[in-house]
């Protein structure tokens, strides 16, 4: 299974960004989502009348890449593959019975700084007796482990399942898995999607208008922002043959667009009729790579000056004129590829100030 978060030829598709934590009154926000969506029987509590009521909307049936699967009963065994299925089921008050660790852009548990919140707002962190098991995806799909799960459905509606992973969990369990592109669903789609199949279609709508609002209310406070063209790539002095960027399919591009951003002219025709997330692009011809902002994760802050330095990727027009946007940690590159209702606010304070300077310095080079 390709990852979403590494690009080019060299290994798969990883990217972009740091953050040291979200402001205390979007925190207790999603606090205070979480325990008014922590009911049902897949969750760490329970309300008797939400329950009745969420079992009443089963069966249900989801369509998605690979046909459809039906959800005959509301789930209590649940477990997730890939990145953001997790932190949508405990954005709604789903505690998952299984999820993978986060062994890219995650801490010493293998979990993410949103995931232990949440986690932990509904009595459940690891270490703890209600805590998910973990089990590792590095070599892909760990289907042993998920067996000795026995859940009563899989969540995949962010993933790269293949058509055999697919067959394989389904002999397991109901798949949920990606509706068309693999690694493109939205983070909205997927909130909708898994709600519907853990019988909690209304908090998830709730949830998806809240982030939202999150999302609008703390891009506007750098109206700079608005307007900026911007390619989102990534690039490597080490590898140019791992130079490129990513569509209009990638979750990426899907936010910078969300607040007001536009895909430049380069990677919307790229983006054009493909189901690809990344395309790879000749270092050669980095010059054309026209944007006002430029957007790629690093190694390092070192990395960062090398791009800069280089030859050919220094040719980039946004980098020439200041307007580069890279960054080292990877928790914030995972909470903006792979982006739910739980990573962007968390992610907003560091990522959007990032970009309003990059935008200044876009600004400063007109004049």
């Amino acid at each position: 299974m390709t990852s979403p978060l590494f690009s080019g030829p060299r290994a798969t598709r990883r990217t972009l960004f740091k953050s040291a934590g979200k402001a205390t009154a979007v925190l207790a926000a999603a606090a205070l989502t979480l325990s008014a969506c922590s009911t049902g029987p897949a969750s760490s509590t329970s309300d008797a009348s939400s329950s009745s009521s969420s079992s009443s909307q089963f069966p249900v049936t989801i369509k998605h890449a690979f046909g459809e699967t039906t959800v005959k009963e509301q789930p209590k065994r649940v477990v997730t593959v890939s990145w953001v299925n997790d932190d949508v089921a405990l954005a709604l008050g789903v505690v998952p019975v299984g999820v993978p660790k986060n062994e890219w852009g995650g801490n010493e548990q293998g979990s993410t700084p949103w995931k232990d919140a949440a986690l932990k707002e509904l009595g459940a962190s690891f270490g703890s007796d209600k805590a998910p098991v973990q089990f590792s995806e590095a070599d892909g799909i760990n289907f042993t482990e998920i067996a000795k799960l026995t859940p009563d459905v899989i969540l995949a509606a962010y993933s790269g399942l293949t058509d055999e992973d697919y067959k394989k969990l389904s002999e397991i369990a109901p798949v949920v898995a990606h509706p068309e592109v693999a690694y493109g669903t939205s983070w909205q789609d997927s909130t909708s999607i898994i709600g519907k199949a853990l019988g909690k279609e209304a908090e998830a709508t709730k949830l998806i208008a809240d982030t939202e609002a999150t999302v609008k209310t703390e891009a506007a406070k750098y109206p700079q922002i608005a307007g900026k063209s911007f390619v989102y790539g990534y690039t490597d002095p080490a590898d140019l043959t791992a130079t490129g960027f990513y569509t209009a399919n990638d979750n990426r591009p899907k936010f910078l667009s969300a607040i007001g951003m536009k895909l430049a002219p380069v990677a919307e025709k790229a983006s054009a009729g493909s189901k690809d997330f990344f395309v790879t692009w000749a270092a050669e011809k980095a010059n054309e790579l026209d944007a006002d902002i430029f957007l790629s994760s690093v190694e390092d802050a070192a990395t960062a000056e090398a791009v800069k330095s280089d030859p050919l990727l220094g040719q980039i027009p946004a980098i020439k004129d200041g307007a580069f946007v890279a960054d080292a940690d990877k928790s914030l590159v995972l909470a903006i590829s792979a982006s739910s209702p739980l990573s962007l606010p968390w992610a907003l304070d560091t990522f959007l100030p990032q970009l309003a300077r990059a935008a200044d310095n876009v600004s400063a080079a007109v004049k």
